[in-house]
């Protein structure tokens, strides 16, 4: 009897066991990810779905990451920088931190004085994304990382399913496949990928030597708080003018804090807003690095590192400001406030999309 006992009581712990360990799933960790072809190989975390590194051969075949990043993960948790992250629900800013839809105003976290900078205090830069597939190698390596973004997160309005897929494809490209389908009920969806470019290497110093070229002819005007007025006004004559290329450095005196504004691209017309359109084009002429930017996105943001203050990152180096530039193809910022800026309102069942791909050669 006594031993009868003794096994059942033993079987219920085991089931009590077995159910708590069902029940109980421990959070997610934040790793490292990689994929590669030849010897172009990006790395990946999926704490904001974030570009760690980007590794491909100069004009002699030296190999070198041409992204500023962190070697571990716990850097990136506590970064402010929105090193290589993908920033949402709204990319940039939202002036006075609110926006009225459908006749209801929404007040949403403030994270940048009076003003939402990339989605609130916890947008989708600072979270952990589920790894929903991953090719690290072979035919088209890829990774896609997956986010469900809650009604009233950060204060915007519904439910939203996001996916962000990163795929090498051909040589030395990188594609970025965004899309975000609202659940049930319309939101503003602007998504931005904020991995910052140093084609010298992310250890060579600033970037005021490289060459830009930017396939647009406006930008939207910022006030103080970098807020855009609503007006879309002409680069030419100003140190905006990158519609022929042009070091960045011999115009960045001219302006107080460096570049970050918001340029209306190009798009030539009759055809659709979801053909990828050349947005910018930059080169380091020591390394013979090029990277082409395409995308199907209005906007570009162009910044140049101007708020980067000795942050120690890969490999012991140190960045300081300039280290590195962001070419960032959004819609346009406080869009939401904006009727005469392209809607980024996505109404239930529809799905935003967005593209980019990064083409990476070298020249003589």
């Amino acid at each position: 009897m006594g031993r009868n006992l003794l096994v059942f009581c033993f079987v219920c712990v085991v089931f009590a066991l077995i159910n708590f360990s069902t029940a109980y799933e421990k959070p997610p960790r934040v790793e490292f990810y990689k994929i590669q072809k030849g010897d172009f190989s990006v790395k990946f975390t999926n704490w904001g779905a974030s570009i760690v590194s980007v590794i491909l051969p100069d004009r002699k075949g030296k190999l070198a990451d041409v992204t500023l990043g962190y070697d571990k993960t716990s850097p990136y948790t506590n970064d402010t920088t929105y090193f290589g992250a993908t920033v949402g629900r709204v990319a940039n800013r939202i002036g006075g931190a609110k926006f009225t839809l459908d006749g209801k105003t929404y007040k949403l976290v403030a994270n940048e004085g009076n003003n939402t900078l990339h989605g609130g205090r916890r947008g989708f830069g600072d979270v952990i994304w589920t790894v929903k597939k991953y090719k690290p190698e072979g035919h088209n390596p890829h990774i896609t990382f997956t986010y469900h973004s809650f009604d009233g997160e950060q204060g915007f309005p519904g439910d939203v399913a996001v996916t962000v897929t990163y795929m090498i494809l051909g040589k030395n490209k990188l594609t970025v496949n965004m899309k975000a389908k609202a659940i049930n009920k319309a939101t503003p969806i602007n998504l931005a990928q904020h991995v910052y470019w140093n084609l010298g290497g992310h250890n060579s110093g600033n970037i005021l030597s490289n060459t830009v070229q930017i396939f647009g002819s406006h930008i939207t005007p910022v006030d103080k708080d970098l807020i855009p007025t609503g007006e879309i006004v002409s680069v030419k004559g100003t140190p905006y003018d990158f519609t022929k290329p042009a070091i960045i450095g011999s115009k960045i005196n001219q302006l107080p804090n460096g570049y970050d504004i918001n340029y209306a691209l190009d798009l030539k017309e009759g055809r659709g807003r979801h053909l990828l359109k050349k947005a910018a084009m930059v080169y380091n002429s020591k390394s013979g690095r090029v990277l082409e930017l395409w995308t199907n996105q209005p906007g570009l943001q162009f910044y140049t590192g101007n708020m980067i203050t000795s942050v120690e990152g890969k490999d012991g180096a140190v960045y300081h400001k300039y280290g590195g530039l962001c070419l960032e193809t959004q819609g346009f910022p406080d869009s939401v406030n904006y009727p005469n800026f392209p809607s980024q309102i996505v109404y239930p069942g529809k799905t935003y999309r967005h593209v980019m791909a990064f083409r990476f050669s070298t020249t003589k």
